[in-house]
């Protein structure tokens, strides 16, 4: 059980990587004052958690209303997955994930930026929702369900705490630690989606060859 939660949150975690969403959120929110600031990183953190809790709740039921098989939304995810870690290490956390300066501006006129931009994509976008479909598929077990909503919320909690106190980091990391930092989580998230594109195609060829 140990085993699983801390797999689990090492995996989710480094594609989720709210230290990556540090200077997006300052940047939208650099007008707010401190209060605000922090509700909109809670408010954030909360919409974050139900989004991923109810993708990993209802993921495979859509899927199966497309047709889309379980092989198909892993390659896409490991995909996806990939050129996110690849945009990490390259210092372009924000354009992966679809934040570009349009978005940027767009936010600035907008009363509530936590559901969207920030929440989603900025958080939740498809790598970590195509990770809890496929982990979804391989163990339904009640307790099992139980871990892996847990995590995500848990997740949610300390990206709560990350974007409260992102100037304070910031300023404790510079540039240079955020780049270290970036470079780093790129590899890690790289890791995890060539390791998921692997699992997919194991996958697919083992069908093919039994059937």
């Amino acid at each position: 059980m140990m085993e699983l939660s801390l797999s689990l949150f090492a995996a989710l975690f480094s594609v989720v990587n709210p230290f990556g969403a540090m200077p997006v959120f300052l940047s939208m929110t650099l007008h707010q004052e401190k209060h605000e600031r922090n509700l909109i990183a809670m408010r954030t953190s909360i919409y974050f958690a139900m989004i991923l809790i109810v993708a990993y709740a209802v993921g495979q039921y859509i899927l199966s209303f497309f047709g889309i098989s379980i092989e198909a939304i892993r390659i896409a995810g490991g995909i996806i997955i990939l050129t996110s870690g690849f945009a990490l290490l390259n210092g372009k956390f924000a354009q992966s994930r679809a934040i570009d300066k349009k978005v940027q501006a767009e936010a600035i006129d907008k009363d509530d930026i936590s559901f969207t931009p920030l929440a989603m994509p900025l958080l939740s976008g498809p790598g970590s929702i195509a990770l809890l479909i496929g982990l979804k598929n391989e163990q339904d077990l009640i307790w099992h369900n139980l871990i892996t909503i847990a995590v995500i919320v848990l997740i949610g909690l300390i990206s709560f705490l990350i974007l409260k106190f992102s100037p304070n980091m910031m300023r404790l990391l510079g540039q240079s630690g955020m780049r270290s930092i970036s470079r780093i989580m790129g590899f890690i998230v790289m890791s995890i989606g060539i390791q998921y594109l692997i699992t997919a195609i194991r996958s697919v060829i083992f069908t093919a060859s039994g059937s």
